[in-house]
Formats: C-alpha cells, sequence, structure tokens
C-alpha cells in the first residue's frame, strides 16, 4: 500500500518516531474475508479521509496530533493467516516495548488476533473491549484458527473479554461465550444503563479492538459483513469517553472498513472515529504526560510491566 508521508498532513515536527507519543500501524490485509472483500484497501482509504479532517477537536478542546502521531511501515505479510497474525503479533510488541501508545488500523479482524496477543503479553489483568456485530467466538473456521470469525477466540480464553453491540453469531459460539460479559445490541436498546453497566465488568487496564460493522449500516455501510442494528455515532463516542474517563486504555485497533469508490463517508467516519479516540485518551493531562518518559523509570504508569524489556530494537 502506498504510506501518505505524515497522519492527516501534519506538519512533520510531529510526525517522527523519536518525538511521537502515538503509533498507527497499518494492516492493509483481507485473507480470510468471506463475503464482501476489500478490508484490505481500508487502511489506504482511511490515511486519505484522514487528510481531509479537520484537527481542532471541539468536544476536548485540543489538537493531539501534537502528541505526535507516527506511521509504522505497514504488516504486509500475506503467506498465511497465521504468519499474519505472528507478524501483527511482533511488530506490535516491538512499539510497545518503545513506550508508544499503539494503535493499528486494518485489514479484517483476524489481524487483531496478533494485537491483542501482543498487548496481554505486556500488560497484566488486560480486558479486551471488543465492539462488533459478530461475536467472532469460533475457535476455528474454514479450517483455520486464524479466520477473521475466531477474532476473539483466543482473547476469551486469555483475558477479560467484554463484548458490545453483538447481533449476529453461530450457535456453536453460546457454547464458549461468556454471557455475563456480552451486551447484545437488542438488549442495549432498551437499557439505558448498559454503558455503566459495561465498565463495571473491565478491570483498569483495557485493550480496545472496534470493528466498524458495529455501527448501524445507515451511518457505516462499508464493511464486508453489515448487519442491521448497530450502535450510532454520539451514543458511541459517548460510550467511549466514559470508558477513557474510568479507565486506562493501553491501545486499540480499528478493523474491516471495506471502501467504496463511491462513497467516502464511511472513510472519513473511520478517520474521525481514531482521531476522537486519541483526543479522549490524551485530553486527561496526567495519562498524557506518562508517553514520553522511558519506560524503565516510571513507577505510577501504564508501562511499569515493560521494565522486563530490553529497549534493543532499532527503528
Amino acid at each position: 500500500m502506498k504510506i501518505n508521508k505524515t497522519f492527516a498532513g501534519i506538519p512533520d515536527e510531529y510526525s517522527k518516531f523519536d518525538t511521537s507519543k502515538i503509533v498507527l500501524i497499518p494492516v492493509p490485509y483481507d485473507g480470510t474475508s468471506t463475503w464482501q472483500k476489500g478490508a484490505d484497501k481500508g487502511p489506504q482509504a482511511f490515511l486519505e479521509a484522514a487528510e481531509n479532517m479537520e484537527l481542532y477537536d471541539i468536544e476536548t478542546d485540543s489538537e493531539v496530533y501534537t502528541e505526535g502521531i507516527y506511521i509504522a511501515d505497514p504488516v504486509t505479510e500475506k503467506n498465511s493467516p497465521k504468519a499474519m497474525v505472528d507478524a501483527v503479533h511482533n511488530v506490535t510488541k516491538k512499539y510497545i516495548k518503545k513506550n508508544k501508545f499503539v494503535t493499528l488500523f486494518g485489514g479484517e479482524h483476524s489481524i487483531s488476533i496478533g494485537s491483542i496477543r501482543a498487548f496481554n503479553e505486556c500488560f497484566d489483568h488486560l480486558s479486551v473491549l471488543h465492539l462488533d456485530a459478530h461475536a467472532d467466538l469460533r475457535k476455528s473456521y474454514e479450517g483455520s484458527p486464524y479466520n477473521h470469525a475466531c477474532a476473539v477466540y483466543e482473547a476469551n480464553q486469555t483475558t477479560n473479554l467484554v463484548q458490545v453491540g453483538i447481533r449476529s453469531m453461530d450457535r456453536s459460539e453460546t457454547l464458549v461465550m461468556n454471557s455475563e460479559n456480552v451486551f447484545f445490541a437488542q438488549d442495549m436498546a432498551t437499557n439505558a444503563y448498559w454503558m455503566d453497566n459495561v465498565i463495571d465488568l473491565l478491570t483498569d487496564t483495557v485493550f480496545i479492538t472496534f470493528d466498524l460493522d458495529v455501527f448501524d449500516p445507515s451511518i457505516m455501510s462499508s464493511t464486508g459483513t453489515p448487519e442491521p442494528g448497530g450502535l450510532l455515532w454520539y451514543e458511541t463516542l459517548e460510550f467511549l469517553k466514559k470508558v477513557f474517563e474510568n479507565k486506562n486504555v493501553v491501545g486499540f485497533d480499528i478493523v474491516e472498513l471495506c471502501p467504496n469508490s463511491k462513497n467516502k463517508a464511511a472513510d472519513f467516519l473511520a478517520a474521525k472515529l481514531y482521531y476522537k479516540m486519541l483526543s479522549y485518551k490524551f485530553s486527561n493531562p496526567s495519562e498524557s504526560d506518562d508517553f514520553g518518559d522511558d519506560y524503565n523509570q516510571i513507577i505510577d504508569s501504564p508501562f511499569t510491566k515493560l521494565s522486563k524489556f530490553k529497549d534493543d530494537d532499532n527503528f
């Protein structure tokens, strides 16, 4: 894929690795999707849309790009689904060890197997907040455990997985699903307290995996498997803001943008969502100040556990 020089056209001074607090890893992969193809074009469409975005966030009264956003080389491994997952895992973990706030943009949802694995190895008591129309809890699909239908099966076994917006699944997934940690879209529609209920189930340390098909197709039709009855824009932002305010979000990925050349609105929504999530993260000064320091010297930061790593990777 073509790599844009900087995220959203920000000045070079805010896009250098050494001074950026945020790393964005594009993963243009679409090897296991089973209906509409094109998620491998998602990262490029997202980056192009971002270049047309205003960079002042009204809600948080901030310009989060000034924290520095570095675009990493894309993960382009395509030899096999397992090889892709391993590559995402390795690259994600390298950047976590560099004490960056690591974000990824896919690609289909199978990329999250690798990103979640990396975060789980680096942070104790991790919760994975999974926003999606689909449960993605199959142990294997079409002969592979690295399929997009298996995106959070491993997370369900190894982390505190909390699922939000689910409205499509296979009966077999009910056998492994932790029903107490699942918020079905049909129930959320009549539960005024679902946001607080979700937050109560999360541990202090949270990784967010955000499948864009959690949105209703009326605002996000450009996904591989759109499902009716999804979340809308402002309720999603309200929820995310609460999560960032109440929990230590240590990273996130956004997946399943399947761009439509005739409708760029979905691409722009994805870009805006990414920027809003960063704005929520870094609008809290006590949180944002930690990311520029050497992680070996941080006592109370979210990266304390990383002191066991050696900072010997070259970039």
